[in-house]
């Protein structure tokens, strides 16, 4: 997402450092060149930063890695999403809100070292705006969004234990959406399905005192 506001904390960094090192390990395991990481969460779990030290960490091992993230898959654009999910209620927020045939569109162009375009959203206009990637070359694919684990392709799936509770904070701070009422009904909408998939995932970084489990 264009703008997005990050602040990278040691608890940032030891999450990232664990999941680098469960990278390399589990690497060398496969038979393939190309690598997908999924690293799912809560709202404001970390997961986008976490996603940002990780693959700097993998570039400085001279191992290439693209950064998706699933907010901007979206089917509905921010500035219609509210109204939207206040017209369709809330059991309709969930996996459907993806467009995730665009997002599978890009899973291939990078298995296959090939091109394609997603979207890119701009968090100060709030615009939709398009970016178009090379996937040529490019050794791990990191993903990270509410419901990455989903993703059937993924060779190592991530979680991070801290609940949209936990990260009020950080979600003020990052000022993505007016917190108020429904913003809480929505969150916790969220947080019963993505804690719903938890069983799906293989690692687990737990954020607040940075302890890691299979």
């Amino acid at each position: 997402m264009l703008n997005d506001l990050i602040t990278i904390t040691p608890q940032h960094e030891s999450s990232a450092r664990a999941i680098f090192s469960k990278v390399l390990e589990q690497k060398k395991l496969l038979t393939k060149d190309k690598m997908i990481i999924t690293i799912t969460g809560e709202v404001g779990s970390g997961k986008s930063t976490i996603s940002n030290v990780l693959g700097r960490l993998l570039k400085a091992e001279g191992i290439r890695a693209k950064i998706i993230d699933l907010d901007n898959f979206y089917k509905i654009p921010p500035l219609q999403r509210r109204e939207w999910r206040l017209k369709n209620g809330l059991e309709s927020i969930g996996y459907d809100e993806y467009d995730w045939e665009s997002l599978n569109a890009n899973i291939a162009a990078f298995i296959n070292n090939k091109s394609a375009t997603m979207p890119c959203v701009d968090l100060i206009t709030s615009y939709v705006d398009e970016l178009k990637t090379n996937y040529k070359g490019v050794d791990i694919l990191i993903i990270n969004g509410l419901y990455a684990l989903r993703i059937k392709e993924a060779d190592l799936k991530v979680f991070v234990e801290y609940t949209y509770h936990e990260t009020r904070e950080a979600q003020l701070y990052s000022g993505k959406e007016k917190m108020d009422d429904y913003r809480q009904k929505v969150l916790q909408r969220e947080h019963e399905v993505v804690t719903s998939m938890k069983n799906h995932a293989e690692f687990f970084v737990d954020f607040e005192s940075s302890l890691f489990h299979l």
